[in-house]
């Protein structure tokens, strides 16, 4: 079983990381530990075990009461059965479009599908899933943003290689660069497209004013986030469409 390193990036948050030396990659999951605990990243299924284990250490991951994704894919999907399975109460929550297109056919329980209209509570914190399509990929792709302690779960954006630090202040975007640059070369060519939508997602989501930003491949980020996001824009055009 590979280990599961769990570090408290901010208060009630923990990051949950695998290394894959394969991919020379972390896959992050993140819990929030409140009266209704929300996981962020269900994971592979082949992870599951490992990461009700390390779940284990925080909670009793029967209590879970949400479960979370930006978009339909296996590392943020993979093992939301297995989850829904040991915790009866648990929701899965997702984009309308996601709950739409794939997920209420996927899982056993049908999901919550927000709008940004919409607000999650778990207690102490307030969510709500903000629209990204093809941000950092499918149609059905959004960011959860928890309003209390001003967290953005940004899934693939700001992604990483190598064995990154739980959290830094340094900036994100050279990083974000170099990893773009890198998937670019192979056949990760259109990991993440830029789009006519590209820029303005990334401003909207850097007026919420992000002071948390909970990254799925390498280090989370903690200080003001704003300029980080919108200039974030302008590295995946720069890497993944020859600047056109």
């Amino acid at each position: 079983m590979r280990m599961t390193s769990i570090d408290e990036i901010a208060p009630d948050l923990f990051r949950l990381c695998i290394y894959v030396p394969d991919f020379d990659m972390q896959f992050n999951h993140f819990l929030v530990r409140d009266e209704q605990p929300l996981l962020f990243h269900a994971g592979f299924r082949r992870m599951f075990p490992e990461l009700r284990e390390a779940v284990s250490r925080l909670i009793d991951p029967t209590t879970l009461g949400h479960i979370a994704w930006s978009h339909f894919e296996s590392d943020e999907v993979g093992a939301l059965n297995h989850w829904l399975e040991i915790a009866p109460q648990a929701q899965p929550v997702c984009t309308l479009v996601g709950k739409l297109v794939s997920v209420d056919d996927f899982a056993i329980r049908p999901a919550r599908g927000m709008t940004a209209d919409d607000v999650l509570t778990t207690g102490k914190y307030r969510y709500r899933f903000h629209r990204s399509p093809h941000l950092p990929h499918g149609w059905d792709a959004g960011v959860l943003f928890e309003e209390t302690r001003r967290t953005l779960f940004c899934s693939d954006l700001f992604h990483q290689f190598g064995k990154c630090d739980p959290v830094t202040t340094s900036d994100l975007i050279e990083p974000s660069r170099k990893a773009m640059q890198q998937m670019q070369q192979g056949p990760l060519a259109d990991y993440m497209p830029y789009t006519s939508q590209t820029e303005g997602v990334l401003r909207g989501l850097a007026g919420l004013k992000p002071e948390t930003l909970a990254v799925m491949h390498g280090s989370s980020y903690i200080g003001k986030s704003d300029k980080l996001l919108t200039d974030l824009a302008g590295v995946i055009k720069e890497s993944f469409n020859d600047g056109h």
